[in-house]
């Protein structure tokens, strides 16, 4: 199976400092990070390893449910899955991944709003990240348009 690599090269302290994440394997993008505005409501153009974990989680998801629907007689017409990667505070000290909420709409031919759920239920149970993720209360709105 393959492997893939990102770096983060990283300049400074904690809070004054800031770094580059660099998707190795596809070569396709380089992404600014910074402490201070992982931790602040707004982005204001850096990225944070939570987004990053969303947008994994998202395609990862969106992969198992479409395999998922089509085991179950269905044919995926489009998803669009949303994920939220919400950052809190660690009672142990500093920071854990507090929860991750998925939001799926889709539009599917041959399933039953139940198939969807279940589809979308065992999605979130099976797909790699969703497994990678346990520990981590992971919420699920499926739901068909």
């Amino acid at each position: 199976m393959p492997t893939r690599k990102a770096r983060t090269t990283w300049t400074g302290g904690l809070q004054d400092g800031s770094g580059k994440v660099e998707l190795v394997s596809s070569g396709l993008a380089t992404f600014d990070v910074s402490f201070p505005k992982r931790t602040a409501e707004e982005a204001d153009g850096t990225t944070s390893p939570e987004e990053l974990i969303a947008a994994a989680h998202a395609a990862c998801f969106s992969m198992a449910l479409s395999a998922g629907v089509a085991a179950a007689g269905g044919t995926p017409q489009s998803l669009v899955v949303d994920v939220e990667v919400r950052l809190g505070p660690d009672p142990a000290g500093g920071f854990r991944i507090a929860d991750i909420a998925i939001r799926v709409r889709g539009k599917v031919d041959g399933l039953d709003e139940e198939g969807f759920v279940k589809a979308a239920n065992d999605a979130k149970l099976g797909c790699p990240v969703s497994k990678a993720l346990t520990g981590t209360t992971i919420t699920l709105d499926a739901a068909l348009v």
